[in-house]
């Protein structure tokens, strides 16, 4: 018997310098060369390396100055963020012809449940193998995969054989793999923790398993707690596929407070438009409309109204704010309004969780 759950097969994908390889894909000039998407030679801060890049030290997090220095040649690109999230939309296409248990943790990874999927295929292996197949050939980009029986376990695999690899860790190799992993490549031990790990002795995941759940409370507070069953293989977190919204809303905060009705219907306006924008993109509509009001002195208030029908453009939005905005009067300048449309036309998917035993 194992002291973690084996019934769950869990894929964690994992793209490779994901906005640098975009970046790399669109301008065939940029291929090869080390690149750094945001930031500068002067200031800002690197949002994304390429792997060309990370040779020489840089990484996502550092000062565009301290990247120039690492690496005199570097190329800095600016980030194009609308583009970055088509191309994930095209990659959760792709993980969504397998399974619906999909949970995004960015733009460039995600867990999928494949404990059953849509094609019937008993090998989480072959499915990550797949799907890594088809983002190559459909996206053009690279991806590596880390495969299980739990999120935790998946996640550290995921970066084993990067770039453009995967691994997968069986659940009769999961406590020695775990044993041997060095501590600082346990998801969820960051840099400072680790060097407390090392003060204490702490170097792999040996050295972890030995420390009692008390010793490891008493250094680590609940984190602690984490630590002693990851190192057991133990992490019962399900995959918590994305949930369908229940509101679709935009606010905005202002430089300076407002207190003329006739500039916050300007701003209304223009918040209107931008949720009218957001609704046609998810092709959503609602029949509560909420007027999000924050004062100066930082009290909330909020004022809504529900139509009898589904509602989705500026026009409609904006006559209801403004009905909503003249209700009573403002008790004080205002910092910050919104408008949410809930009541949506979606329904909540309902996800039965089947769990079924087979070979990785």
């Amino acid at each position: 018997m194992y002291p973690f759950n084996t019934d769950r097969k869990i894929i964690h994908v994992d793209m490779d310098a994901f906005y640098a390889s975009v970046e790399q894909m669109d301008n065939p000039e940029l291929r090869g060369k080390p690149v750094a998407v945001g930031g500068s030679e002067i200031r800002g801060v690197v949002s994304a390396a390429s792997y060309e890049a990370r040779k020489f030290g840089v990484r996502s997090a550092i000062s565009g100055v301290l990247a120039k220095k690492y690496c005199p040649h570097i190329i800095f690109v600016r980030p194009r963020f609308e583009r970055y999230k088509e191309i994930s939309r095209q990659i959760h296409k792709i993980f969504r012809d397998y399974t619906d248990m999909v949970e995004p943790l960015s733009l460039d990874e995600a867990y999928l449940d494949v404990t059953q999927n849509k094609k019937g295929n008993p090998s989480a292996t072959l499915i990550a193998q797949e799907i890594r197949k088809r983002i190559f050939y459909e996206v053009g980009l690279t991806a590596s995969a880390g495969i299980s029986v739990n999120k935790f376990i998946a996640k550290v695999a995921s970066d084993i054989n990067k770039p453009n690899g995967q691994k997968t860790v069986n659940p009769d190799e999961i406590l020695d793999f775990l044993e041997e992993l060095p501590i600082k490549k346990f998801y969820g031990v960051g840099k400072v923790t680790t060097e407390k790990m090392y003060q204490l002795g702490i170097f792999k995941g040996a050295d972890l398993k030995a420390k009692s759940q008390e010793y490891l409370e008493k250094h680590f507070g609940k984190s602690g707690t984490y630590y002693y069953h990851v190192v057991r293989g133990i992490h019962n977190s399900e995959v918590k596929a994305e949930r369908i919204a229940k509101s679709v809303a935009t606010e905005h905060t202002f430089d300076e407070n407002i207190s003329s009705e006739i500039f916050m219907m300007e701003k209304l306006e223009a918040i209107a438009e931008q949720l009218e924008k957001r609704l046609k993109r998810h092709n959503v509509a609602g029949k509560t409309v909420t007027l999000k009001i924050k004062y100066s002195d930082f009290t909330q208030q909020t004022r809504s109204k529900t139509l009898p029908y589904f509602i989705a453009d500026k026009s409609l939005l904006l006559e209801t704010a403004k009905e909503l905005l003249y209700q009573e009067r403002m008790k004080d300048s205002v910092r910050l309004l919104g408008i949410s449309l809930n009541n949506l036309n979606t329904e909540q998917k309902k996800t039965v969780a089947v769990q079924l035993k087979f070979d990785f």
